[in-house]
């Protein structure tokens, strides 16, 4: 098994995981605050 390509699988497996991660806390803090100005 190649090392540099399963470092380089893992990296990208962490960078989708914090893209993904970001995307769903940047969606859920746009609709909360989506939700406040509709509220209020």
């Amino acid at each position: 098994m190649p090392q540099p390509d399963n470092h380089r699988s893992l990296i990208s497996r962490l960078l989708w995981f914090g893209g993904l991660w970001l995307t769903g806390v940047a969606t859920v803090a746009a609709v909360a605050y989506g939700i406040r100005l509709f509220i209020t």
